[in-house]
C-alpha cells in the first residue's frame, strides 16, 4: 500500500510554531478536510490563547474540532487536549471518544481520503506521522524531525528506526511540519 493519501482535498494552517530551548513548545497543526476539522499535537504552548485565537481567525469553535491526533504521548504535544471537548483523539492504536475506547492500529488508517496516519517510531516507540494530501502536495505532520535542521534526536528511544521513518516520509512529503518548528520544504540537503 502506497503511504500516499488517496486524495489531496484538504487545507492546513499551523496554528503555533513550536520551539525548544530556553522554553518548550509544538507545533501546533490545523487541518480541514470536508467535515473534518483536525487539530494536530495541541501541546505546551506560552499561552492557551496561541492555539485558540488563530482557530478563531480561521472561524473555527473549538468544540467543533472533530478530531485530534498526537504525534507521541509526551506532554509538550498533548497538554491541551481538552480545548477541544467534542473531538475524537487519536494516537497509535486507538480511537478515543467521551468514555469509548476504540483499539485500531494507526499503520494506514484513514480519517478521510486526505487524511491518513503511518507508524514512524524513533523518537518514541508510539510516534506516528499525519499524511495530508493537498492540492498544494503532500504534508507530514511529525516528529521525526524537532526542526528543518534536526539531524538527530537527543530523545529518540530508537535512531535506527527514526532514520528508516525520515526516508519513508520523505518519499511522499512535499512539506514537513516538525514538533518543534516552522514547516519545511524537503531539500537533498534535509537530515535523513
Amino acid at each position: 500500500m502506497s503511504d500516499h493519501p488517496r486524495a489531496a482535498t484538504a487545507t492546513y494552517e499551523l496554528l503555533h510554531t513550536g520551539y525548544a530551548g530556553a522554553g518548550v513548545a509544538s507545533t501546533v497543526g490545523f487541518v480541514r478536510d470536508g467535515d473534518v476539522l483536525l487539530v494536530t499535537d495541541p501541546g505546551m504552548v506560552r499561552d492557551r490563547s496561541l492555539i485558540l485565537d488563530p482557530l478563531a481567525a480561521l472561524g473555527v469553535d473549538p468544540a467543533t474540532v472533530t478530531d485530534v491526533i498526537f504525534s507521541h504521548h509526551h506532554p509538550d504535544h498533548t497538554l491541551n487536549a481538552a480545548l477541544f471537548p467534542n473531538a475524537r483523539f487519536h494516537d497509535h492504536w486507538a480511537v478515543y471518544h467521551g468514555d469509548q475506547w476504540d483499539d485500531r492500529d494507526a499503520e494506514g488508517f484513514e480519517l478521510t481520503p486526505s487524511i491518513r496516519l503511518i507508524r514512524t517510531p524513533g523518537h518514541t516507540a508510539e510516534d506516528i506521522t499525519t499524511l495530508v494530501g493537498t492540492a498544494g502536495g503532500v504534508v507530514a505532520f511529525t516528529h521525526l524531525w524537532n526542526t528543518a535542521t534536526s539531524v538527530g534526536d537527543d530523545y529518540a528511544t530508537d535512531l535506527a528506526a527514526l532514520h528508516v521513518g525520515r526516508a519513508r516520509v520523505l518519499a511522499v512529503a512535499d512539506v514537513v511540519v516538525p514538533g518543534h518548528g516552522p514547516a519545511f520544504t524537503p531539500t537533498p540537503d534535509t537530515p535523513r
